[in-house]
């Protein structure tokens, strides 16, 4: 039987994003022979639409966002914390039902981003809040950028 790893929805080619689009991951098949995807996004699986306003963070990233220091709010002025919040919980408590050891994210992602994310018009240093719920939660699962290998 193959690993089961997490995967961002957008990664395995469905167009998902926030714009419509999908952000399909090189080496897919590749990777397809080796596990078995448990494919997410937090952001549908809290209830947003697809195409959707971009968001980004403001005070901080997911990390912040956890400790009650920042908020998600979206290009029309939306405050979608609690509903990106709701997604990203929905996916850990799947990853953590299947014992999940390995996530592969789409960067730049206000749920998914695991090295850099938008905070207030910048690309900078920070993870969503899917890494952060794995952090917080002392989980050893390996935290992947999907569209970079």
């Amino acid at each position: 039987m193959k690993e089961v790893v997490g995967v961002s929805l957008c990664l395995l080619g469905l167009a998902c994003r926030y714009n419509g689009r999908a952000k399909k991951m090189r080496g897919l098949e590749r990777f397809l022979e080796r596990f078995s995807p448990l494919p997410f996004c937090p952001e549908q699986m809290g209830g947003l639409p697809t195409p959707r306003p971009p968001t980004q963070f403001f005070g901080g990233d997911g990390r912040a966002v956890l400790m009650g220091q920042a908020r998600l709010i979206n290009e029309e002025g939306r405050d979608v914390t609690d509903v990106m919040l709701k997604g990203s919980r929905m996916a850990l408590s799947l990853v953590k039902l299947l014992g999940v050891k390995k996530l592969f994210l789409k960067e730049k992602s206000p749920c998914c981003g695991v090295n850099k994310v938008w905070i207030e018009g910048k690309l900078v240093e920070g993870c969503g809040l899917l890494k952060a719920l794995v952090e917080r939660e002392g989980l050893s699962i390996e935290v992947v950028v999907g569209d970079e290998f």
